[in-house]
């Protein structure tokens, strides 16, 4: 019975994996998902509703849900609330959408100790402290909460703004995040509709019937000349309307007539509208949204669907393309493949353990099939990214993250297979659930598909430089991965015989000199693009010179190998010290506020990186504890392992 549990848990993958491609669903009348998946620009690119959404709720509060722990959800999707936040602003408004962590912005905007604690019914209280979920503080906050305290928050950034970021007080970061926030809110408000007005349809229709005359009566006042005054003025306060639309919209949601597909020849309603007193006719697509307000705010769902679907027909004429790739981002958003990627990592990292214990054939060939479940789903969800972007696999910090745990786990998947002892799985399931945990707080900061920088827009050298040396990042974190297990296994268990050393031994060895050859190869790459894009290398840029540093250190673990410097415990602690100088290249460069590569200091990113940093040079401390120390040296003295003179490099 007990041979058939992989192709169970292997069926039991698939099951679930095929539970997550269901397209979404509708929970009331309202086509919302249909709504979702029509086509906007915004930053740059095209994208669905649906994108639009889910990235503003995680730059406002960090997730996607909109929920507090008394009232629960407010809404059933995303795509809802931004339906509420563009239709029906007067609601959306009151919707805990701002998160406010900083105690001397919540006194700020005027929140006491007794404001922010939490009172929930009594069975609810008791639910909760047996889950392990009592939250006692309240952190985000409705719209209109913050309202009263606006020129205050303004007050306040535009005096946090001048202060160099590395010198901004926690404080001043937070409310510059939150007006930051707040703008961006507000700008939404205005993409679509203008928020104050409840019945914009009507608004157009007789803006449309009267414009001859409207327009004609603004050019006799100006030209001080008798005019109808009531039309003047009307034509006026629709123009400010238009010209407030244009300005603070923050979407481009009036396709092209054409079939061109460039996010160029896309408008904000507003700048449509404005165009009305040259064309002469209101735009059709102006109207379709003006439609669907009115609709969505007075529960019109028959007619909300009906506009849906001929606004996608009249797509599918003159987009057909683009409609294709929302339609796919947005099952892609819904499916979520990252997050039930880490999930199988983790489960697989399980049943590896274990297999070490008990079972090992068995529970070793599960996680193996789990392992690969996982890395073909986060292979699929890579390779939707880059069609989605019609760009190689790594463009940004956060698209770096998902492929070195990709590439990681891949080389994984080769250890396991050659030597099936489940050291792959488990260094597979640590690996590609940190990187994927990593990328997922890099996504927090808004939609991770962004647009290449100038500089940056080569599509051949970001699939030749940036890939390899990306690969280079993968290898070397997972060398010092595999001497993390040598380590704790070592020290802790009795688990590291001859064999096992002299076989982790030869992982990290080899993996090592992968490492030296991909971070070298990608750096050289690096100097030819940069000096055939602008006659020079990158110079002493920070990111660049980590990169360096990598070939540096992998070339020294290699050369202090061959030259018997090192013996075991050697290798694995100058491959441990490697986690170190990777995660410097990668992250830490980033964070010097200088150079192309710089994205800015955070705080969480410091703190993260400092703690791993530690962490590792706990983790060699440990390594260098007498050899008596370690469990596995001390099991059977007969038959300890002695640590060998060189390192086996063939099996």
């Amino acid at each position: 019975m007990k041979r058939f549990l992989p192709f169970l848990v292997l069926a039991l993958a698939a099951v679930w994996l095929l539970s997550t491609l269901r397209p979404p669903r509708n929970s009331g009348d309202f086509d919302v998902a249909g709504f979702g998946r029509l086509p906007v620009v915004s930053n740059g690119r095209v994208k669905p509703f649906d994108t639009v959404a889910r990235t503003s709720l995680l730059l406002l509060q960090g997730r996607q849900r909109v929920s507090t722990p008394t009232a629960g959800e407010f809404v059933s999707s995303p795509t809802e609330w931004l339906l509420d936040a563009v239709f029906h602003p007067e609601k959306a408004d009151t919707y805990p959408t701002f998160a406010i962590d900083n105690t001397e912005l919540l006194a700020l905007v005027g929140k006491t100790e007794d404001d922010l604690r939490i009172n929930y019914d009594s069975k609810v209280r008791q639910t909760l402290a047996v889950l392990g979920f009592l939250p006692s503080r309240q952190r985000r906050f409705a719209y209109v909460d913050l309202q009263p305290h606006l020129k205050t928050i303004d007050d306040q950034a535009k005096l946090a703004q001048p202060v160099e970021p590395a010198h901004r007080s926690a404080f001043q970061k937070a409310v510059l995040q939150l007006h930051g926030n707040l703008i961006h809110y507000q700008r939404l408000k205005y993409s679509l509709v203008p928020p104050e007005n409840p019945d914009f349809l009507q608004d157009l229709a007789q803006f449309q019937s009267g414009l001859e005359a409207g327009v004609a009566a603004v050019r006799a006042r100006e030209a001080g000349q008798p005019h109808d005054a009531a039309a003047a003025q009307r034509t006026i306060e629709l123009g400010l309307r238009f010209q407030a639309m244009s300005e603070m919209g923050m979407l481009l949601a009036v396709p092209p007539a054409s079939h061109q597909d460039e996010a160029g020849n896309w408008k904000t309603p507003g700048t449509a509208l404005l165009n009305t007193f040259q064309s002469g006719r209101v735009d059709p697509f102006v109207l379709t949204y003006a439609g669907l307000a009115r609709t969505w705010r007075t529960g019109q769902a028959k007619e909300f669907n009906e506009i849906v679907r001929l606004y996608r027909a009249q797509l599918e004429k003159t987009q057909p393309e683009t409609l294709r790739k929302t339609d796919a981002e947005t099952r892609f958003n819904f499916a979520q493949p990252f997050y039930t990627s880490m999930q199988l990592y983790a489960f697989a990292f399980i049943a590896a353990i274990i297999s070490w214990l008990k079972w090992p054939d068995v529970l070793g060939r599960s996680a193996f099939w789990l392992v690969l479940v996982a890395w073909i789903v986060a292979t699929v969800g890579i390779g939707t990214r880059m069609w989605l972007e019609g760009r190689p696999p790594v463009t940004n910090l956060y698209s770096s993250a998902l492929f070195v745990g990709w590439g990681a786990v891949g080389l994984c998947l080769i250890l396991e297979a050659v030597y099936r002892n489940a050291v792959g799985s488990v260094a597979a399931g640590v690996i590609g659930f940190a990187t994927l945990l990593i990328a997922h707080h890099l996504s927090l900061g808004g939609d991770t598909l962004e647009m290449m920088r100038a500089v940056l827009d080569s599509n051949f050298w970001l699939a030749t430089h940036v890939v390899v040396v990306t690969a280079g990042y993968s290898a070397t974190f997972l060398a010092g991965f595999l001497a993390i297990i040598y380590v704790l296994r070592g020290v802790f268990t009795r688990s590291l015989d001859r064999a096992t050393a002299d076989s982790l031994a030869r992982m990290v060895y080899g993996i090592v000199c992968f490492a030296t050859l991909f971070s070298f190869a990608g750096t050289v790459l690096g100097g030819i693009w940069a000096d055939q894009s602008w006659g020079r290398f990158w110079g002493w840029d920070p990111k660049e010179n980590g990169a360096l540093i990598i070939v540096i250190w992998n070339a020294v673990i290699l050369h202090a190998r061959w030259g018997g410097m090192i013996r075991q415990r050697g290798l694995m602690n100058l491959a441990i010290f490697g986690n170190i100088v990777t995660s410097w290249s990668w992250f830490g460069t980033n964070m010097l506020g200088v150079g192309l590569h710089s994205y800015g200091f955070t705080d969480a990113a410091f703190v993260a990186l400092s703690l791993f940093v530690l962490s590792q040079l706990a983790l060699i401390g440990l390594a260098s504890l007498p050899l008596e120390k370690w469990r596995s040296f001390r099991a059977v003295p007969a038959a300890a392992p002695r640590e060998p003179e060189h390192v086996e490099v063939l099996p």
